[in-house]
Protein backbone atom coordinates (compact mmCIF):
# COMPACT_ATOMS: atom_id res chain seq x y z
CA UNK A 1 0.00 0.00 0.00
CA UNK A 2 1.69 3.14 -0.91
CA UNK A 3 1.50 5.81 2.09
CA UNK A 4 0.11 9.26 1.39
CA UNK A 5 2.49 11.99 1.95
CA UNK A 6 1.32 15.48 2.45
CA UNK A 7 3.02 18.49 0.15
CA UNK A 8 5.37 20.87 2.42
CA UNK A 9 4.10 24.10 3.03
CA UNK A 10 6.26 26.68 0.78
CA UNK A 11 5.81 30.36 1.39
CA UNK A 12 7.27 32.30 -0.84
CA UNK A 13 9.73 35.34 -0.04
CA UNK A 14 8.10 37.54 -2.44
CA UNK A 15 5.19 37.01 -4.69
CA UNK A 16 6.54 35.37 -7.90
CA UNK A 17 5.00 35.20 -11.80
CA UNK A 18 3.49 31.94 -11.96
CA UNK A 19 4.61 29.54 -14.36
CA UNK A 20 2.32 28.13 -16.85
CA UNK A 21 -0.25 30.23 -16.06
CA UNK A 22 -2.05 32.43 -18.67
CA UNK A 23 -5.36 34.80 -19.73
CA UNK A 24 -6.70 33.91 -22.81
CA UNK A 25 -8.92 36.59 -24.37
CA UNK A 26 -11.92 35.32 -26.21
CA UNK A 27 -13.56 38.98 -26.95
CA UNK A 28 -12.32 42.26 -26.63
CA UNK A 29 -14.49 43.11 -24.03
CA UNK A 30 -12.26 41.20 -21.97
CA UNK A 31 -9.82 44.03 -21.50
CA UNK A 32 -12.37 46.22 -20.27
CA UNK A 33 -12.33 43.71 -16.97
CA UNK A 34 -8.97 42.76 -17.04
CA UNK A 35 -5.37 44.90 -18.44
CA UNK A 36 -3.71 43.53 -21.63
CA UNK A 37 -0.57 42.92 -20.01
CA UNK A 38 -1.87 41.52 -16.68
CA UNK A 39 0.22 38.59 -14.83
CA UNK A 40 -0.63 35.94 -12.46
CA UNK A 41 1.37 35.65 -9.56
CA UNK A 42 1.77 32.84 -7.60
CA UNK A 43 2.11 33.09 -3.37
CA UNK A 44 2.20 30.06 -1.60
CA UNK A 45 2.01 26.45 -2.18
CA UNK A 46 1.95 22.60 -0.55
CA UNK A 47 -1.64 22.92 0.17
CA UNK A 48 -3.87 19.79 -0.30
CA UNK A 49 -7.12 20.89 -2.09
CA UNK A 50 -7.64 25.01 -1.34
CA UNK A 51 -10.93 26.43 -1.43
CA UNK A 52 -13.40 29.22 0.01
CA UNK A 53 -11.33 32.76 0.27
CA UNK A 54 -12.71 35.64 1.93
CA UNK A 55 -11.08 38.82 2.46
CA UNK A 56 -11.49 40.05 6.35
CA UNK A 57 -9.35 42.55 8.19
CA UNK A 58 -6.37 42.77 5.91
CA UNK A 59 -6.14 38.98 5.32
CA UNK A 60 -6.91 36.21 3.24
CA UNK A 61 -9.02 33.02 4.82
CA UNK A 62 -9.64 29.83 3.17
CA UNK A 63 -9.93 26.62 3.49
CA UNK A 64 -8.04 23.30 2.97
CA UNK A 65 -10.40 21.08 2.45
CA UNK A 66 -7.93 18.13 2.23
CA UNK A 67 -5.90 19.70 4.50
CA UNK A 68 -8.53 19.85 6.83
CA UNK A 69 -7.34 23.31 7.92
CA UNK A 70 -9.02 27.06 8.17
CA UNK A 71 -6.00 29.30 6.80
CA UNK A 72 -4.56 33.19 6.45
CA UNK A 73 -2.26 34.86 4.32
CA UNK A 74 -1.08 38.12 4.80
CA UNK A 75 -0.44 40.40 2.19
CA UNK A 76 1.34 42.29 3.51
CA UNK A 77 4.07 40.01 5.56
CA UNK A 78 3.43 36.68 3.00
CA UNK A 79 2.72 34.90 6.16
CA UNK A 80 0.25 32.17 6.03
CA UNK A 81 -1.48 31.02 9.95
CA UNK A 82 -3.06 28.07 10.67
CA UNK A 83 -6.63 29.11 12.27
CA UNK A 84 -8.74 26.09 12.62
CA UNK A 85 -7.06 22.19 12.53
CA UNK A 86 -9.56 19.45 12.17
CA UNK A 87 -11.72 22.42 10.11
CA UNK A 88 -14.10 20.11 8.62
CA UNK A 89 -15.22 18.47 12.08
CA UNK A 90 -13.58 15.53 12.49
CA UNK A 91 -10.09 14.03 14.10
CA UNK A 92 -7.54 13.86 11.68
CA UNK A 93 -9.70 13.15 8.30
CA UNK A 94 -7.74 11.32 5.76
CA UNK A 95 -6.30 13.87 2.99
CA UNK A 96 -8.16 11.62 0.13
CA UNK A 97 -11.27 13.36 1.40
CA UNK A 98 -13.23 16.31 1.19
CA UNK A 99 -14.02 15.88 4.85
CA UNK A 100 -12.82 19.58 5.83
CA UNK A 101 -14.28 23.18 6.04
CA UNK A 102 -15.02 25.05 2.77
CA UNK A 103 -16.91 28.38 2.22
CA UNK A 104 -16.81 30.94 4.89
CA UNK A 105 -18.73 34.57 4.98
CA UNK A 106 -18.59 37.45 7.26
CA UNK A 107 -22.01 37.66 9.16
CA UNK A 108 -23.23 41.55 10.60
CA UNK A 109 -21.74 41.16 13.89
CA UNK A 110 -18.43 40.33 12.52
CA UNK A 111 -17.84 36.49 13.08
CA UNK A 112 -17.37 34.11 10.16
CA UNK A 113 -20.30 31.70 9.11
CA UNK A 114 -17.91 28.49 7.86
CA UNK A 115 -19.67 25.26 6.05
CA UNK A 116 -18.18 22.16 7.77
CA UNK A 117 -18.45 19.54 5.59
CA UNK A 118 -17.68 16.66 7.13
CA UNK A 119 -20.50 16.82 9.84
CA UNK A 120 -22.78 18.87 7.74
CA UNK A 121 -23.32 21.76 9.67
CA UNK A 122 -22.58 25.77 8.75
CA UNK A 123 -21.11 26.91 11.89
CA UNK A 124 -20.46 30.27 14.07
CA UNK A 125 -16.37 31.25 14.22
CA UNK A 126 -14.79 33.42 15.66
CA UNK A 127 -11.31 35.12 14.63
CA UNK A 128 -8.89 32.76 17.05
CA UNK A 129 -10.85 29.45 15.19
CA UNK A 130 -13.42 29.08 18.15
CA UNK A 131 -16.96 27.36 16.63
CA UNK A 132 -19.76 27.02 18.22
CA UNK A 133 -23.47 25.80 16.31
CA UNK A 134 -25.18 27.63 13.65
CA UNK A 135 -27.24 25.68 11.24
CA UNK A 136 -27.78 21.87 10.76
CA UNK A 137 -30.74 20.57 10.30
CA UNK A 138 -33.60 20.54 7.51
CA UNK A 139 -36.92 19.60 8.75
CA UNK A 140 -35.22 17.90 11.52
CA UNK A 141 -32.72 15.76 9.68
CA UNK A 142 -29.15 16.52 9.03
CA UNK A 143 -27.67 18.42 5.86
CA UNK A 144 -25.67 17.13 3.61
CA UNK A 145 -22.05 19.29 3.84
CA UNK A 146 -22.85 22.72 3.05
CA UNK A 147 -20.41 23.69 0.52
CA UNK A 148 -20.88 27.55 -0.39
CA UNK A 149 -22.55 30.60 0.71
CA UNK A 150 -24.01 34.60 -0.30
CA UNK A 151 -25.53 36.98 2.03
CA UNK A 152 -28.29 38.97 -0.10
CA UNK A 153 -28.82 42.68 0.44
CA UNK A 154 -31.84 41.88 2.58
CA UNK A 155 -30.16 39.92 5.00
CA UNK A 156 -30.73 36.37 3.90
CA UNK A 157 -28.47 34.12 3.59
CA UNK A 158 -28.59 31.44 0.83
CA UNK A 159 -26.14 28.39 0.65
CA UNK A 160 -25.77 25.70 -1.62
CA UNK A 161 -25.72 21.37 -0.03
CA UNK A 162 -23.90 18.77 -2.34
CA UNK A 163 -23.16 15.68 -1.13
CA UNK A 164 -19.19 15.75 -1.28
CA UNK A 165 -18.33 15.58 1.92
CA UNK A 166 -19.88 12.01 2.67
CA UNK A 167 -17.78 9.63 2.11
CA UNK A 168 -20.06 7.58 -0.06
CA UNK A 169 -21.54 11.21 -1.41
CA UNK A 170 -25.45 10.43 -2.62
CA UNK A 171 -24.78 6.83 -1.41
CA UNK A 172 -23.55 7.39 2.13
CA UNK A 173 -25.50 5.75 5.03
CA UNK A 174 -25.35 9.68 6.58
CA UNK A 175 -27.38 11.22 3.99
CA UNK A 176 -31.16 12.20 5.19
CA UNK A 177 -31.69 14.39 3.26
CA UNK A 178 -32.86 13.09 -0.26
CA UNK A 179 -32.14 16.05 -2.76
CA UNK A 180 -28.96 17.78 -2.68
CA UNK A 181 -30.30 21.54 -2.37
CA UNK A 182 -30.29 25.43 -2.35
CA UNK A 183 -31.10 26.42 0.59
CA UNK A 184 -32.28 30.43 1.54
CA UNK A 185 -32.64 30.76 5.35
CA UNK A 186 -34.00 34.78 6.77
CA UNK A 187 -36.28 35.29 9.55
CA UNK A 188 -35.10 31.85 11.38
CA UNK A 189 -36.76 29.90 8.71
CA UNK A 190 -34.80 27.41 6.41
CA UNK A 191 -36.05 26.93 2.95
CA UNK A 192 -34.84 24.81 0.33
CA UNK A 193 -35.78 27.14 -3.18
CA UNK A 194 -33.52 24.56 -5.39
CA UNK A 195 -33.92 20.27 -5.48
CA UNK A 196 -33.60 19.69 -8.70
CA UNK A 197 -30.05 20.12 -9.20
CA UNK A 198 -27.77 17.01 -8.65
CA UNK A 199 -24.45 18.80 -7.35
CA UNK A 200 -25.00 22.26 -6.43
CA UNK A 201 -21.66 24.18 -5.95
CA UNK A 202 -20.89 27.81 -6.54
CA UNK A 203 -23.40 30.68 -6.01
CA UNK A 204 -23.48 34.43 -6.20
CA UNK A 205 -26.27 36.72 -7.16
CA UNK A 206 -26.09 39.73 -9.83
CA UNK A 207 -25.08 43.03 -8.22
CA UNK A 208 -28.74 44.07 -8.23
CA UNK A 209 -29.09 41.44 -6.37
CA UNK A 210 -32.28 40.13 -8.91
CA UNK A 211 -30.34 37.29 -11.01
CA UNK A 212 -29.06 33.82 -9.25
CA UNK A 213 -26.26 31.98 -10.33
CA UNK A 214 -25.85 28.32 -9.13
CA UNK A 215 -22.95 26.14 -10.62
CA UNK A 216 -23.90 22.49 -10.79
CA UNK A 217 -20.92 19.76 -11.10
CA UNK A 218 -21.85 16.68 -11.51
CA UNK A 219 -22.71 14.64 -13.76
CA UNK A 220 -23.81 17.26 -16.06
CA UNK A 221 -21.47 20.67 -15.71
CA UNK A 222 -23.51 23.85 -16.11
CA UNK A 223 -23.92 27.36 -14.27
CA UNK A 224 -28.03 28.21 -14.17
CA UNK A 225 -29.32 31.73 -13.63
CA UNK A 226 -32.83 32.74 -11.90
CA UNK A 227 -34.76 35.29 -11.36
CA UNK A 228 -35.39 36.60 -7.87
CA UNK A 229 -38.31 38.29 -6.55
CA UNK A 230 -38.14 40.39 -3.33
CA UNK A 231 -39.43 37.22 -1.12
CA UNK A 232 -36.42 35.01 -2.48
CA UNK A 233 -38.58 32.89 -4.79
CA UNK A 234 -36.88 31.81 -8.34
CA UNK A 235 -38.08 31.78 -11.63
CA UNK A 236 -37.23 31.55 -14.93
CA UNK A 237 -34.42 29.23 -14.79
CA UNK A 238 -31.94 29.00 -18.02
CA UNK A 239 -28.15 27.55 -18.79
CA UNK A 240 -25.90 30.33 -18.95
CA UNK A 241 -22.83 27.85 -19.75
CA UNK A 242 -22.51 24.21 -19.81
CA UNK A 243 -19.19 22.51 -19.95
CA UNK A 244 -18.18 18.77 -21.38
CA UNK A 245 -15.32 17.14 -19.42
CA UNK A 246 -15.45 14.67 -16.30
CA UNK A 247 -14.29 14.90 -12.82
CA UNK A 248 -12.24 15.90 -11.10
CA UNK A 249 -12.08 18.89 -12.83
CA UNK A 250 -15.94 20.36 -12.84
CA UNK A 251 -17.29 23.78 -12.36
CA UNK A 252 -17.22 24.63 -8.37
CA UNK A 253 -16.79 28.10 -7.14
CA UNK A 254 -18.39 31.28 -8.72
CA UNK A 255 -18.60 35.07 -7.72
CA UNK A 256 -19.38 38.43 -9.71
CA UNK A 257 -18.17 41.82 -10.04
CA UNK A 258 -19.43 44.95 -10.38
CA UNK A 259 -20.13 44.96 -13.92
CA UNK A 260 -22.34 41.69 -13.89
CA UNK A 261 -19.63 39.39 -15.11
CA UNK A 262 -19.60 35.62 -13.75
CA UNK A 263 -16.29 34.76 -13.15
CA UNK A 264 -16.92 30.77 -12.74
CA UNK A 265 -14.37 27.81 -12.40
CA UNK A 266 -14.96 25.12 -14.41
CA UNK A 267 -13.07 22.78 -16.75
CA UNK A 268 -9.95 24.15 -18.15
CA UNK A 269 -9.44 27.15 -15.99
CA UNK A 270 -12.05 30.31 -14.73
CA UNK A 271 -13.77 31.76 -17.11
CA UNK A 272 -15.34 35.62 -17.26
CA UNK A 273 -18.72 35.37 -18.81
CA UNK A 274 -21.14 38.04 -19.64
CA UNK A 275 -24.66 38.18 -17.97
CA UNK A 276 -25.14 37.08 -21.59
CA UNK A 277 -23.56 33.94 -21.31
CA UNK A 278 -20.90 35.01 -23.18
CA UNK A 279 -17.48 34.06 -22.23
CA UNK A 280 -14.74 36.90 -22.34
CA UNK A 281 -12.11 34.98 -21.17
CA UNK A 282 -10.33 32.55 -19.51
CA UNK A 283 -8.07 32.54 -16.33
CA UNK A 284 -5.55 29.29 -17.04
CA UNK A 285 -3.07 27.99 -14.19
CA UNK A 286 -1.08 24.49 -14.31
CA UNK A 287 -3.96 22.92 -11.72
CA UNK A 288 -7.44 22.96 -10.93
CA UNK A 289 -9.13 25.94 -9.79
CA UNK A 290 -11.81 25.76 -7.26
CA UNK A 291 -12.89 28.95 -5.89
CA UNK A 292 -11.98 32.99 -6.64
CA UNK A 293 -12.36 35.50 -4.30
CA UNK A 294 -12.39 39.46 -4.80
CA UNK A 295 -10.21 40.94 -2.01
CA UNK A 296 -8.79 44.46 -0.35
CA UNK A 297 -10.18 47.02 -2.48
CA UNK A 298 -12.36 44.83 -4.71
CA UNK A 299 -9.60 44.73 -7.64
CA UNK A 300 -7.55 42.19 -6.43
CA UNK A 301 -8.39 38.96 -7.54
CA UNK A 302 -7.24 35.38 -5.51
CA UNK A 303 -7.33 32.08 -6.62
CA UNK A 304 -7.51 28.69 -4.29
CA UNK A 305 -5.43 26.85 -7.08
CA UNK A 306 -5.33 23.27 -5.51
CA UNK A 307 -1.80 23.24 -3.98
CA UNK A 308 -0.96 26.46 -4.91
CA UNK A 309 -3.00 30.60 -3.72
CA UNK A 310 -2.68 32.79 -7.05
CA UNK A 311 -3.62 36.60 -7.08
CA UNK A 312 -4.17 38.83 -10.19
CA UNK A 313 -5.53 42.94 -10.20
CA UNK A 314 -8.32 43.60 -12.45
CA UNK A 315 -9.68 46.91 -13.81
CA UNK A 316 -13.09 46.40 -12.54
CA UNK A 317 -13.95 45.62 -8.48
CA UNK A 318 -15.67 42.70 -8.01
CA UNK A 319 -19.11 42.57 -5.98
CA UNK A 320 -18.49 43.42 -2.64
CA UNK A 321 -20.20 40.90 0.27
CA UNK A 322 -22.92 42.18 2.00
CA UNK A 323 -21.11 42.60 5.62
CA UNK A 324 -17.32 42.94 4.02
CA UNK A 325 -14.50 44.09 6.17
CA UNK A 326 -11.71 45.51 4.49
Amino acid sequence: MLKYLAPALCLLAMPALAQGTSIKKLDPALDSVIAPDTKIEKLATGFIFIEGPMWKDGKLWFSDVRGDKVRTFDSTTNKVTVILNDSGGMKNAPPDKNFGSNAMITDKDGSILLTRMYIGAIERMDDKGNTKPFLSKYEGKRLNSPNDLVFTKDGALWFTDPSFGLADMDKDSKKEIKFNGVYRYAGGKLTPVITDMTQPNGIGFSPDGKTLYVSNSLPDMYVRAYDVSADGKLSNMRKLISWPGSAPDVPDGLKVDSAGNIWATGPGGLRIISPQGKVLGQLIVPEIVANVGFAEDGKTVYLTGSTSLYRLKTKIAGEIPMYYRK
